[in-house]
């Protein structure tokens, strides 16, 4: 068998097993819980902690790796590394694991020594943003 071939094989069984190569894997059990609150939406529930907390770098101003989250149409689309935000799915959402500080160490946001001093987001807000992506990011 040629290594190609080989190689193809290999990254196809990492990737059915749900290891990536080159990314950290994800527990899961270590996010916290979505909240209990329901009809979360953006305008009412999340702009005002994404605007305190991601919008300096992902902003109009300035979009870090493409992304900005200073409008949910924004937010939805994505950036450089592709959709944040899967709606009904926070579990998975490359957001909910930077801001919990899970997975790749490079994407944590805010990163945890950022000049502006902005604070790490609290299990509670976490929860909130969870709670609004599984009601479908509304």
């Amino acid at each position: 068998m040629n290594k190609l071939f080989v190689g193809t094989i290999a990254a196809g069984l990492l990737a059915a097993l749900g290891v990536s190569a080159g990314k950290p894997k994800v527990d899961i059990l270590k996010l916290p819980p979505p909240a209990s609150a329901s009809g979360v939406t953006y305008t009412g529930n999340i702009k005002g902690i994404l605007d305190n907390s991601c919008v300096p770098c992902h902003g109009p101003e300035k979009a870090k790796a493409r992304l900005r989250l200073d409008s949910i149409e924004a937010a939805l689309k994505g950036g450089e590394n592709g959709k944040s935000i899967l709606p009904g799915k926070s579990a998975e959402s490359m957001l909910v694991h930077n801001v919990s500080y899970l997975g790749d160490e490079d994407h944590f946001m805010p990163p945890p020594k950022n000049k502006a001093k902005i604070k790490q987001l609290t299990p509670e807000e976490i929860g909130l943003i969870r709670a609004w992506i599984d009601q479908g990011a509304k």
